[in-house]
Formats: structure tokens, sequence, C-alpha cells
């Protein structure tokens, strides 16, 4: 299972990557895993300011349905338009093509609650 080291996690199993202010969302390698075949991947809150923790769309898997969690506040600029005809494209590739939104970071000091690739590791090594 792939945990990069130059992204941050949540513990609801959401990566983020910082570009300046601008940064990309999606789901972690593991997240993708205990979901199964994703069949759909609902996400309306385009233009939309979120807070972090709040959710921001759902993924729909064979198994189950699942929330997507905010990990900062934000305003989401970007969701990826691939993720509408190929949802599966998160299983195959979630660090990369699989991204889900791009969001406009309102306070980026919140990149400081978030875990590192090691304490990613350590959280889901607990279970």
């Amino acid at each position: 299972m792939s945990i990069p080291a130059d992204l941050k996690y949540t513990k609801d199993h959401e990566w983020i990557k910082f570009d300046g202010e601008i940064a990309t969302v999606g789901i972690t390698d593991f997240a993708q895993g205990e979901l199964g075949d994703i069949v759909y991947v609902e996400i309306d809150t385009l233009d939309s300011k979120i807070d972090a923790e709040e959710v921001f769309g759902s993924v729909e898997a064979v198994k189950t349905v699942s929330d997507l969690f905010m990990p900062v506040t934000g305003e989401i600029i970007e969701v990826n338009e691939l993720l509408e005809d190929t949802p599966e494209i998160v299983n195959e590739d979630p660090y990369g093509k699989g991204w889900m939104v791009k969001v406009r970071c309102s306070n980026l000091d919140q990149s400081k609650n978030l875990l590192d690739h090691e304490s990613y590791d350590t959280l889901l090594k607990k279970g």
C-alpha cells in the first residue's frame, strides 16, 4: 500500500497536496482498497465554501457509500471531470488521475492539524 511522503492525510483517509493556496484532495490508497470497486463519485459542491471536516461529496462502491470530508476550509474551484465517466480511476490511481477536487484554502495554518505520511502509516497500523 502506498503512502506518498509529499502529501498530508486525515484520520478519515483523505489526502491533500498543497501548491500555495490551491490544494488537491483525494482519497488514500487504503480508502479505495477498503471501499472496493468504485462505481460513482458525487461531488456537487463546486464553487462552494466548505469548512474543514465537512462533507463535500460521496463515493459509491459496490460494497458501500462513503462520505468525503474536506481536510481544510476553502472554496472548491475544480472537480475532477474524469470521475464522471470513469469513477474506477480512483481505484487505479488514487494519488494521481483519481484526485477528487481542487480547493482554494482559506487558512493554510489548518495544514498543521493534518497527518504526515509517518503518522498516517501509524494510524493504519493501529487499525
